[in-house]
């Protein structure tokens, strides 16, 4: 069958600790994770506030992203820059839906981008609070 852009990173995924959309149905409320995908759908509806919602396609499934407004003055323009993109931030659960609250987002070079992704530049590897 077809093969989803994100199968071929999955390995270099792992490593940096991107869990699929389908892992997230095994995390707690309230976890820190990192998703990665393609970009089916961006909105920024008028009613939200300055909210921005993304979809992430990987191999496993959908993943809703929810970029608050100050995240996005600091990442919507890689955001919108990029195909695919790995997103940081903290899984909430309603019932039985799951989002991820964007912390950072970063691009995802998939193979059809020239290459595995590169890991993250060396000032984002350490996320001290």
């Amino acid at each position: 069958g077809a093969h989803h852009p994100t199968e071929f990173v999955r390995a270099d995924l792992a490593a940096r600790g991107v869990v699929t959309a389908a892992g997230l149905r095994d995390r707690p409320h309230g976890a820190r994770v990192a998703v990665g995908g393609v970009v089916t759908h961006r909105q920024a509806p008028e009613t939200a506030g300055g909210t921005v919602f993304l979809s992430l396609e990987d191999e496993t499934g959908l993943v809703n992203v929810i970029c608050a407004p100050g995240v996005w003055r600091r990442w919507g323009r890689v955001a919108r820059r990029h195909g695919a993109l790995v997103v940081h931030g903290t899984l909430e659960r309603d019932r039985g839906a799951h989002n991820v609250v964007a912390r950072r987002i970063e691009p995802l070079a998939l193979l059809a981008d020239g290459g595995p992704a590169p890991g993250p530049p060396p000032d984002a590897a350490r996320d001290f609070r």
